[in-house]
């Protein structure tokens, strides 16, 4: 890996906390340079970690469980990783939805039996 590619740009002006506007696009091959106002790509603020949470969570088609099961660590732990990554990404979830409304959608599709949705909701 290249010591750029392990570099991230800011997304927010250090100064001001603004949005920082993306200007300027090289080409590390030939030199090329474009310069303008160019839309910024909202995932590339991600850690790598945080795009590959993303990436597990696309590829299990949205479930939660395989999510859990991929990190490792219990339920609430991998839901509030994915929430973090939702937040950093500014999508918020609605507000009638809760983790005990996660739980009991869970149950009612049977990907968790009563006793697992006991566990969870404590």
């Amino acid at each position: 890996m290249s010591p750029a590619a392990s570099r991230f740009a800011p997304r927010d002006c250090p100064v001001c906390g603004d949005t920082l506007a993306l200007t300027r696009l090289s080409c590390g091959a030939c030199g090329t340079e474009l310069s303008g106002e160019f839309e910024a790509c909202e995932f590339c603020s991600l850690l790598p970690d945080e795009r590959q949470l993303l990436r597990v969570f696309l590829a299990s088609r949205g479930n939660m469980k395989d999510l859990e099961r991929h990190l490792g660590v219990s339920y609430p732990t991998a839901r509030a990783r994915f929430d973090g990554v939702l937040t950093k990404l500014g999508i918020e979830r609605p507000a009638a939805a809760s983790p005990d409304s996660d739980v009991l959608e869970a149950l009612a599709q049977g990907q968790i039996d009563v006793d697992e949705a006991m566990r969870r909701l404590g």
